[in-house]
């Protein structure tokens, strides 16, 4: 009887167990060509970043322009999906963002202070996605055969911290079709990226998501980071509210002076109550609502992608 007892609660535990592993929520994941690819291949655009000319990648056009770029990402996107992590379509990500192009001015204070955001910055606001899997790869040729290099990064969106990996050549192929030789090539490896991918996710539902977080004065504010406010300065009030609001109090204060505070390796929650991402800026505004409600400080609130936010105090 007692036999029988404990085979019904090992039973009872293995279901829970995996119904909860199968409940597990995934990170989102964006596959998109990596800048070595877009370089080699002539799809890189030119951007003024504040008077210093930077070069990015141009996903609308090779997308446009390359037909195995769309081969190649969805292949990759349909063995993610097989393995059930929840995808967002370079594609219809960029055409979110060209509908917003009235949202993508040039953000500045009221005073004409600015701050800039590059291409790429603008497209991770908008697609959300928790990792962006860069894809690169080559196709050799030996006689009638052929076969497929290929180099797969996983890259935290917020951070831009690499998190997974895999590389590789297949074997040799009659086959003249890309997705072929690329899903033959990849699958070896795939489980294992997988895994990588899944962990560093596991990692930030137990300890938050990495952002960072700068907070400088305007020219016109009348005081600094060392101004004090019921007895406090405004540095220490600021440090608290953000020990308070991260998750385990984990983060880093990499610089505090009187006009600069930089916080590194700030680890915010995943989700808020409703279930919603949380980005740098929803965690951000937060310290911007309690600034203006307890002290009647304004401050402007301006990003760089997903996982770098500046608060500006002094006015927006």
């Amino acid at each position: 009887m007692k036999t029988i007892k404990f085979i019904l609660i090992g039973l009872f535990v293995f279901g829970w167990s995996t119904t909860v592993y199968s409940q597990a929520k995934k990170p989102t994941i964006m596959v998109v060509p990596s800048d070595a690819w877009c370089n080699q291949n002539g799809y890189m655009q030119a951007f003024d970043n504040q008077g210093r000319v930077e070069k990015y990648p141009d996903y609308k056009r090779a997308l446009q322009e390359n037909t195995d770029l769309l081969l190649a990402i969805s292949k990759i996107n349909e063995l993610m999906q097989e393995r059930g992590f929840p995808l967002k379509n370079l594609e219809s990500s960029l055409k979110s963002l060209q509908n917003q192009a009235a949202e993508d001015a040039m953000l500045s204070s009221k005073s004409g202070a600015e701050l800039q955001e590059t291409p790429v910055d603008k497209l991770k606001q908008v697609a959300k996605a928790d990792i962006w899997m860069q894809l690169t790869w080559t196709i050799n040729q030996t006689g009638p055969k052929k076969s497929i290099t290929y180099i797969l990064q996983g890259l935290d969106a917020y951070t831009d911290k690499q998190v997974a990996g895999a590389s590789g050549t297949g074997n040799p192929s009659f086959s003249t079709e890309l997705p072929l030789l690329l899903e033959e090539a990849v699958l070896e490896h795939m489980d294992n990226f997988n895994s990588q991918l899944q962990s560093h996710f596991d990692d930030m539902f137990a300890n938050g998501r990495e952002v960072a977080l700068r907070i400088r004065t305007w020219n016109s504010f009348d005081g600094d980071l060392e101004s004090e406010y019921d007895g406090k300065e405004l540095r220490d009030i600021i440090e608290d509210w953000v020990a308070e609001n991260t998750v385990q109090h984990r983060f880093s204060t990499a610089d505090a002076t009187e006009s600069l505070m930089v916080f590194e390796q700030v680890r915010i929650p995943l989700y808020d109550e409703r279930d919603r991402a949380i980005d740098a800026r929803n965690w951000a505004s937060g310290l911007q609502k309690m600034l203006k409600s307890k002290y009647a400080l304004d401050a402007k609130l301006m990003m760089k992608g997903l996982g770098q936010a500046q608060l500006v105090i002094g006015e927006k």
